[in-house]
């Protein structure tokens, strides 16, 4: 990990470097405005060629939608404790989106209209389930389980497979599980382009959901337009801000457990407290011996990760809301949480107080772990339950209410050069 003090040269610059904005590269742009228009001009036979060039598996047409044989052999292949803990996940997920979830309303305006609102759910949406280096069989939870409970009718995945053309037995049940009417085996910046424009053997969706790497995001970006997007989520990342009274054993496994994610991810540790800063160093060195992909996590906290030491949690604070963190772990004294949860405003998730933890927000706790990376959080939310629903809003006028507003409707239609607007409300009003 780089770690650095005021004292240190190379401070600013740091504390610089956490302001960041979700700007790709020029690079990303270009390789994936190429494979947008691969398959939005070969469709399925684009989707087979991009499954060779860039996952190495040979794919046909009739090949890319996951058939029920195979979704019967994976329901075989997953054990009992794997289909329970899928179902206490969706479970709290279907909990926190039943408080959340947008309901319909009606009230009555100064003028006397009858005003609401109507929310249904989309008709089909898409969700995107990574591959990489691990089976997220989380995701599919933490964006089809909130399609499943708000009650989008057609849900449809894209996840990749393997070098075998198969896709993780789990990561299929944790679909089915969600309710997924429609599977595909295809990943990247071109499974995102299919579920946007559609192609012979997929039809589009209404909006995309779930997270990605960068080249997924940027396909989210710029299709646009062509399909809703939930938000902009990249590579998995972790802050910790933190006083003296931090646990050091604590600290040290969650940023550890963020490394898992990739080489992609970024770890940072925040803190008050130079014996907290030296004592997490020491039990990350001693905790990764113990972990079966040490050498990967190493490689990851050497590239990836920095520790600042800062005079103030307030600072702490600052920094915080700069960064705009995927994941926030917030370990302070009771006394202070509630002051400092006052001033942070662009974390994705906060994770409050020494037994909160971001591994049960990934997996367990009910709120999405789809979240806004790469500093979006200082403009997008994570997933919620009413994304997946439709807004419409509704207004009744009864002759009395027409005739109340219709002096403001005048001076509107009059500034703006738009007398038939005024017209047609004062025609309403005669006998």
């Amino acid at each position: 990990m780089k770690t650095y003090r005021k004292s240190d040269v190379g401070y600013a610059g740091a504390v610089a470097a956490m302001n960041r904005r979700a700007i790709p590269a020029t690079s990303v742009q270009e390789a994936v405005a190429s494979i947008v228009d691969m398959v939005a001009t070969g469709g399925d036979a684009a989707l087979c060629d991009c499954a060779r060039r860039f996952d190495h598996v040979e794919l046909h047409p009739a090949d890319l939608r996951v058939t029920e044989a195979e979704m019967a052999e994976a329901r075989a292949a997953v054990p009992a404790d794997v289909k329970e803990a899928l179902a206490a996940s969706l479970a709290n997920i279907e909990y926190f989106s039943r408080q959340s979830m947008r309901r319909d309303w009606t009230g009555v305006n100064a003028q006397g209209c009858e005003v609401g609102e109507r929310f249904v759910p989309f008709d089909r949406v898409g969700i995107y389930v990574p591959g990489g280096k691990a089976p997220l069989v989380s995701t599919a939870l933490m964006t089809g389980g909130f399609a499943k409970a708000v009650g989008v009718p057609e849900i449809v995945a894209m996840t990749p497979c393997g070098p075998d053309g198969k896709v993780n037995p789990a990561v299929l049940v944790a679909l089915e599980t969600v309710g997924a009417t429609e599977i595909y085996r295809i990943g990247g910046a071109q499974a995102i382009a299919a579920l946007a424009l559609g192609t012979e053997s997929i039809r589009p969706v209404q909006k995309i959901f779930g997270p990605g790497n960068r080249f997924v995001v940027e396909a989210k970006r710029q299709l646009l337009g062509a399909v809703a997007i939930d938000l902009l989520p990249g590579p998995s990342e972790v802050m910790v801000l933190a006083d003296e009274s931090a646990h050091p054993v604590y600290v040290a496994a969650d940023l550890l457990a963020q490394a898992e994610h990739g080489g992609d991810s970024v770890i940072a540790l925040v803190t008050t407290s130079e014996s907290l800063l030296e004592q997490v160093e020491a039990e990350i060195a001693r905790q990764v011996t113990q972990l079966s992909r040490s050498q990967y996590l190493s490689e990851v906290l050497a590239q990836r990760a920095t520790c600042l030491l800062v005079d103030s949690l307030e600072e702490g604070a600052d920094i915080v809301n700069s960064f705009a963190p995927e994941h926030l772990v917030l370990v302070v004294r009771p006394e202070l949480e509630n002051d400092l949860l006052s001033r942070i405003r662009t974390a994705g998730a906060i994770y409050a107080g020494t037994y909160a933890t971001v591994a049960c927000g990934d997996f367990l706790a009910g709120p999405s772990h789809t979240l806004p990376t790469g500093g979006s959080g200082k403009s997008f939310s994570g997933i919620r339950a009413d994304q997946f629903q439709r807004r419409t809003s509704i207004v009744r006028m009864t002759r009395e209410a027409a005739a109340a507003s219709l002096p403001y409707v005048q001076v509107f239609a009059r500034v703006e050069g738009l007398d038939a607007h005024g017209e047609s409300l004062r025609v309403r009003t005669q006998d």
